[in-house]
Order: structure tokens, then C-alpha cells, then sequence
């Protein structure tokens, strides 16, 4: 498998431990040592532009974080963080900076909008809320570890997972904890932590081990549980099968993909198995009325037929290239690289449209689809706004 490229001497000492996590680049995290596999990504080659693609504004909110950081909006503004504790408020037209905060300490998250707010997470496992009009403090919340994700507010409610394996549903309308879940995290697994979707009818999270979950929202006790990869292989390293990257819902049906696992789908009323198809994937995956989206380990991105998950088209150009998950806009698929370059796809055939160069810097966390366009953030925390024609 290829987890076994990052073992390396004294990774039984840090398994003896306890608990550790790995660094999906290749490094031990919190543990004995930091080691990038040594794969070289594919060169870019010309394309002939079917689409053309124009940057509208740019801005920046300082750097990033390897995990947790995105742009969002609330149809209005686009809102952004970075880690050294800004936050920003951006005109979705002319990229104008209409609000800024300082937070007075590192984020580690961000960012969620919703319900009027704006939330951000700490390392020090604090939720802070920000009335989305103008940026002023709404309220702060304590969870038991490390927030990695950006939380996920709407319907009145907020949730948020912590490093630790638990997962807490709060009202959006002071912060006041409505339930917590506490899930036991394996041996070893991947530092990012699994994606939340939240419904008017369920939560739905991924899970360390490969487990996909959607959870009541009046008390969080799992509705029901499906599986999209199971741990096998001899070692702690064989058997990390995480979903962490985003979750796909639409009104009938949730879509996950897990690391050395599986990209699979399942009705979103009672789990039951729609199809799954072999694919390992870090960065989860896209839906739209006729195709689902995803890019496994190598950076090979695929679009599989959403009634029967036969493989519509494969693209594999862009080989271990890290790229972000992939974003549906209007008739493209839109994916971010490790050096900063945003690639354009047609959805009818995973043909290159278009291309573009931000700052250099990778593109990791989730981009945001607006109409006819899009807005990254990269890591050296640059804000990238986008025209599709």
C-alpha cells in the first residue's frame, strides 16, 4: 500500500504511544519526525483555452495553515482568515475590504458563515463568533481539543469537531452547546480532521477508520453509520482508512471518499449503499445533477455517472500535483494545485479549458463557487477571485 513509503525508523516507538497522527504529505505530527515523500509532480504541459478565465480582484489576510483555511460568503461579501489571527470582510464584486478583525491570537480554522455570523477555530479548541455585518465579537465557545475544520453553520445551529474525535452541535444564536459526541480515533491517523455537512434532516461527518456518519440533530446518536473503506494491512500505516476531505450532499443522496479506501455514495435517508468504486483520496469530493467528482492520492481526477458510479472520464495530467477538492462551476470542474495554479476542466470529458498562476503557493482548502467564477486561498494567504466565460 502506499502508506508503507513513510515508514522509517522509529515509528514503533511513536506507535507505543498511543494515539498519533499523520501528516498526509508524509510526516509523523505531534510525534517522532517529519518525512515528504520524495515523488516528483508532473510538469505542465501547453493547452489550447476553451474557456476564458480573468482574475477579477485579489487580496490577502497573511499566511495560512497547512489544514482548515478557506474562503466563504454569505452571498453578500466573501470572508476570509488567516493564522495569525485576521479576519476579513471582501466586497464579492470589487474585492474592496469592507470589515476587518483581529482575533488577538492564532487560528487554526476558518472560516464557517451563516446565520449572520462568522466563525473561526483555535488551537486551543476555542469556537469564536463574529456578527457577519460588520465583524464585532457575537460569542466564544470551548471545546475539548484542537479545531482543524472550518465549522459548518445554518438552520440555527453550528457544528464543529475537535482533534480529539468529538463533535458538538451548538445554537447559532449564543453559542450555547446543544449536544456533544465523543468518538474514539484509531491508533494512527491522519492529522486533518473529517469534514462535517449539515442538513435540515442530519449531520453528516467522516470519520477516522473510514466510517461515514449522519447523527440526529436533537441529541447527536448516530441515525445511521456506512462504511467507505475498512482498515486492512499488517501495519498501523496500512490500516489508516480516514475521510478527510469534504462530503458531497444533495436532497437525497451523500457522497464521501476515504484514504486507502473507497469513493462511494449512499441514500442520504437511511445509508443505505448506492455504489462504491476503489479509490484512495485525501481531498473528498464534488456532486452535481449528473456526475460525481474526485481526485485520488496521485492527483488524478475522475468523474463518475451519479445513478450507477460507472467512470465517466479519468484525467491524469496533473500527477502528484496535491490538488484541492474539486469545485463545480456552472459547466467546468476547478481544482487548485500545489503551486498556486487553478486548472479548468470541462465536465462533459476532464478536457483542460483554462489556467491560471495566484501567488505560487499551494491552493489546499476548499475553493468557492460563485456565479460564473470562483475565489481560492493559498497558502502564503493570498485571496484570488476569478472570472469563467
Amino acid at each position: 500500500m502506499n502508506a508503507t513509503r513513510w515508514l522509517v525508523a522509529g515509528i514503533a516507538v511513536g506507535l507505543l504511544s498511543g494515539c498519533g497522527t499523520m501528516d498526509r504529505m508524509g510526516g509523523w505530527v505531534g510525534g517522532w519526525f517529519t518525512s515528504a515523500p520524495k515523488i516528483k509532480p508532473a510538469e505542465l504541459s501547453d493547452i489550447k483555452p476553451t474557456a476564458s478565465l480573468s482574475r477579477a480582484w485579489e487580496a490577502n489576510v497573511g499566511p495560512g495553515a497547512p489544514y482548515g483555511f478557506s474562503p466563504a460568503s454569505d452571498g453578500q461579501a466573501i470572508y476570509v482568515a488567516g493564522k495569525e489571527g485576521r479576519l476579513l470582510k471582501i466586497d464579492i464584486v470589487s474585492g474592496r475590504e469592507l470589515a476587518r478583525a483581529e482575533v488577538g491570537q492564532p487560528i487554526s480554522a476558518g472560516v464557517g458563515v451563516g446565520d449572520g455570523l462568522v466563525l473561526v477555530g483555535t488551537i486551543k479548541g476555542e469556537l469564536l463568533a463574529f456578527h457577519s455585518a460588520d465583524l464585532r465579537p457575537a460569542w466564544s465557545a470551548k471545546l475539548a481539543g484542537e479545531i482543524l475544520l472550518a465549522p459548518v453553520v445554518g438552520y440555527g445551529m453550528v457544528a464543529v469537531r475537535a482533534n480529539n474525535g468529538s463533535i458538538a452541535l451548538l445554537e447559532s444564536a449564543d453559542g450555547k452547546q446543544r449536544w456533544s459526541q465523543n468518538y474514539s480515533l484509531p491508533a494512527l491517523t491522519l492529522r486533518e480532521a473529517g469534514s462535517l455537512a449539515l442538513t435540515r434532516q442530519a449531520l453528516y461527518a467522516g470519520q477516522p477508520g473510514g466510517k461515514l456518519t449522519a447523527m440526529s440533530l436533537a441529541n447527536g446518536a448516530p441515525v445511521w453509520e456506512a462504511s467507505v473503506g475498512q482498515p486492512r494491512g499488517a501495519t498501523e500505516l496500512e490500516r489508516i482508512v480516514d475521510i478527510t476531505g469534504a462530503i458531497a450532499v444533495d436532497d437525497r443522496m451523500v457522497c464521501a471518499a476515504a484514504y486507502q479506501g473507497r469513493v462511494a455514495c449512499f441514500d442520504a435517508r437511511d445509508g443505505r449503499a448506492l455504489w462504491a468504486r476503489d479509490l484512495s483520496g485525501f481531498n473528498g469530493v464534488e456532486l452535481d445533477g449528473r456526475q460525481v467528482y474526485a481526485a485520488d492520492e496521485h492527483a488524478s481526477v475522475y468523474a463518475y455517472d451519479k445513478e450507477r458510479g460507472v467512470n465517466v472520464w479519468k484525467q491524469a495530467a496533473l500527477r502528484d500535483r496535491q490538488l484541492s477538492t474539486p469545485l463545480v462551476v456552472g459547466q467546468w470542474l476547478v481544482v487548485g494545485d500545489y503551486q498556486g495554479y487553478v486548472h479548468v476542466l470541462s465536465r462533459d470529458d476532464g478536457s483542460f479549458a483554462a489556467r491560471a498562476n495566484t501567488d505560487g503557493s499551494r491552493i489546499h482548502g476548499p475553493m468557492l463557487a460563485l456565479d460564473r467564477g470562483f475565489v481560492v486561498q493559498t497558502a502564503n494567504g493570498g485571496v484570488y477571485a476569478f472570472k469563467i466565460q
